[in-house]
């Protein structure tokens, strides 16, 4: 019988040994971007690779998203996408979302609706990651 070592992250810290992140409402967080006019985009971006940093020990971390997000902002919906996906995959699941969907996003913004369909599905996407390690609502 072989023993199996856990899969481990830059500097050796396990996947997933980290804290999970908060579960946001998608409806919410589309009212409270338009609402601020943006700002809480802002918010959104560097909270959530903040906690996918914290939770697996990989990708950006909330103040590297938030400066990509700000200096070159098209980019970023690509790359959240793609760590999103990224949680899945190291937990053996099958990716909902990827580098790819950030297509929703751009080119899709000039059909307007590109950029919501994108949000739902990564927001999405990124609640039920939590749901799936046992983070509840509230």
């Amino acid at each position: 019988m072989t023993e199996t070592t856990p899969t481990a992250a830059p500097y050796g810290v396990p996947v997933g040994a980290g804290t999970p992140g908060q579960i946001r409402s998608t409806g919410m967080c589309i009212l409270l971007a338009i609402v601020t006019f943006g700002i809480y985009s802002l918010f959104w971006y560097y909270k959530t690779h903040e906690e996918m940093k914290r939770y697996s020990g990989v990708g950006l971390g909330g103040a590297v998203a938030l400066i990509i997000t700000i200096v070159v902002g098209i980019v970023t919906p690509f790359i959240t996408s793609a760590e999103v996906g990224g949680l899945y995959e190291r937990a053996g699941k099958p990716k909902p979302v990827s580098g790819s969907t950030g297509l929703w996003y751009f080119p899709g913004a000039f059909i307007i609706v590109g950029p919501l369909v994108w949000f739902i599905k990564t927001n999405g996407a990124l609640n039920d990651f939590w749901r799936s390690v046992g983070v509840t609502e509230g």
